[in-house]
């Protein structure tokens, strides 16, 4: 192969990407308008409604919230791209080591296979409604009708091939579509508020007269609709900073700007999302509220007919192109994470593999009609190797200690990035559940955690602290205490000692405790004999 044909196939999975093959500027503006200004913007973008939130804190908290997540990617994924220049998975190899790398890569893969499932099933809603098959309900779980299989069939094989021809198909893919996608969406909300205008009788020559209308009769306040949470200020600018963390914090867009040209490319995530998550999601939140408005016992989320009902047939094709934009990138991530787990095999054929699993995923609505909570959860569960990156790049060298230590010394497990993965998790875990912290604002307390912890189990890791016979002894002793805690909160609620929930609570923390502690010591004596035998 030559070498120009190399740098064209190659998407340098396990190497820096070489200067020649660094993409422009417009290219990030393009994939990013293109990924986040997606069908399930009329999705998300009712939520804001059925949340009962004011046109104050949805405006001024999208302004707020996206402006924080543009920072991010500038200040925190970019830099660290444009020095390394290496894949997620792959960084994370030498920071991790390959055991541990590839639980992350297995889990990051398939969360990233359900994210674009849910993408296949927003675009075959729209084809729903052109070739008119059953389409399932908002509680449906499983695929209803034969039309439906097969509509995700044929968007899930389009969007495979794209993303297996690499990013920058992908980028093209989204510099075409972008554009004309922004507009629609732009036209969706106009379109609405028309509507509205002409339904309530308003009269408009000011923007005063506008904020009253967007006040009184689009985002109205008050109590959400029945199962929904409250939405507040603070909810709106958690959401829209978070819902991408995954991506951002979470460092995993350093496969994306690893391309870039400079690290100030960042601010290419603005266009989506100011374009995406901004103008989007007022927009979609229009065209609901306007529904509801016609009709209070209307409370169904299907982006297809909600787009047909306001501009036609050019309304279903941005549904369908809007879904396939934002999948491509989120296959393209999927694929990288599972060749990392298999790095001899084409990365091409893992690709469509990949897109099969999310095909298959995107049959399910269920995935769709959850994507609010599933997109929190993903997020705070790749948060705290984001957080490993984050530190081991510009914080471990200032304590002493060596970065991407799993290469350096060779371990193929970094018991301090494995336990600080599964340590945070669990505390965020613990927040949510018994802390009252709701899932969008645990992740911002969870990265300051985690970034702790890596630290200060580097330091131990690094300097033998676990190998000495006392660690070992301490671990012993609270290991038996975490037997003890899995039994005796059941005899004290028994004894009416305690109530329930803090029996449930103390019996988790046991059972974290007791599969944290016990590994650092059980079997490491025989382990040792073994090796100097």
């Amino acid at each position: 192969m030559s070498e120009q044909e190399s740098a064209t196939t190659s998407e340098f999975e396990r190497e820096p990407v070489p200067q020649r093959s660094l993409l422009g500027f417009k290219s990030f503006i393009g994939m990013y308008a293109g990924e986040h200004t997606a069908g399930t913007e009329l999705m998300i973008g009712p939520l804001f409604v059925a949340a009962g939130v004011s046109a104050f804190d949805v405006i001024f908290g999208l302004l707020l919230g996206n402006l924080l997540a543009v920072l991010s990617w500038t200040f925190l994924t970019a830099p660290i791209a444009t020095r390394a220049r290496l894949t997620l998975y792959y960084q994370l190899e030498k920071i991790c080591g390959r055991q541990l790398v590839t639980l992350y890569n297995l889990a990051n893969g398939v969360m990233f296979c359900f994210l674009a499932g849910a993408m296949v099933t927003v675009s075959a809603t729209a084809i729903g409604v052109w070739v008119e098959f059953p389409m399932p309900g908002l509680n449906d779980l499983y695929p209803n009708s034969v039309g439906w299989v097969l509509a995700v069939l044929a968007v899930g094989a389009a969007i495979s091939i794209v993303a297996a021809f690499g990013y920058e198909m992908v980028a093209r893919i989204a510099n075409l579509a972008a554009p004309w996608m922004v507009l629609v969406f732009i036209a969706f909300g106009l379109i609405g508020l028309k509507q509205f205008i002409d339904t309530t009788g308003a009269q408009i020559e000011s923007a005063g007269d506008l904020w009253t209308l967007a006040t009184t009769q689009i985002w109205k306040g008050g109590d959400p609709l029945p199962g929904q949470v409250k939405f507040t200020f603070w909810h709106v600018t958690f959401f829209a900073w978070f819902c991408n963390m995954a991506m951002h914090i979470g460092m995993a867009d350093l496969s994306v700007f690893r391309f870039a040209r400079h690290n100030w490319y960042g601010i290419a995530s603005g266009a989506g999302m100011y374009l995406g998550h901004f103008l989007a999601w007022i927009a979609a939140s229009i065209l609901y509220a306007f529904q509801l408005h016609q009709n209070a016992s209307d409370t169904a989320v299907l982006p297809g007919p909600l787009a047909y009902r306001a501009c036609g047939w050019a309304g279903l094709v941005c549904v369908i192109i809007a879904g396939w934009t934002t999948a491509n990138p989120t296959i393209y991530r999927a694929g990288l994470a599972f060749q990392a787990i298999v790095p001899k095999r084409s990365r091409f054929v893992v690709t469509l593999f990949t897109g099969g699993l999310a095909t298959l995923a995107g049959m399910f609505p269920a995935i769709a009609m959850k994507l609010l909570g599933f997109v929190a959860l993903y997020g705070m569960v790749l948060m705290p190797m984001g957080a490993v990156i984050f530190a081991d790049f510009y914080l471990i060298r200032k304590f002493g200690l060596t970065a991407s230590y799993a290469e350096a010394s060779g371990q193929r497990f970094n018991w301090a990035a494995g336990l600080t993965w599964l340590l945070t998790f669990t505390i965020c875990v613990l927040l949510i559940q018994y802390g009252g912290i709701q899932i969008f604002f645990v992740s911002l307390p969870g990265w300051f955690i985690a970034v702790a912890l890596y630290l200060g189990l580097s330091g131990m890791y690094q300097n033998g602290v676990h190998e000495s016979l006392v660690f070992r002894r301490i671990c012993q002793v609270v290991s038996w205490l975490a037997l003890l805690g899995a039994i005796v909160p059941g005899v004290a609620y028994l004894l009416h000692a305690l109530d329930l929930d803090t029996a449930k609570l103390a019996m988790m923390v046991a059972t974290v405790i007791w599969f944290v502690a016990t590994p650092l010591w059980m079997g490491r004596q025989q382990g040792r004999a073994a090796a100097e035998s």
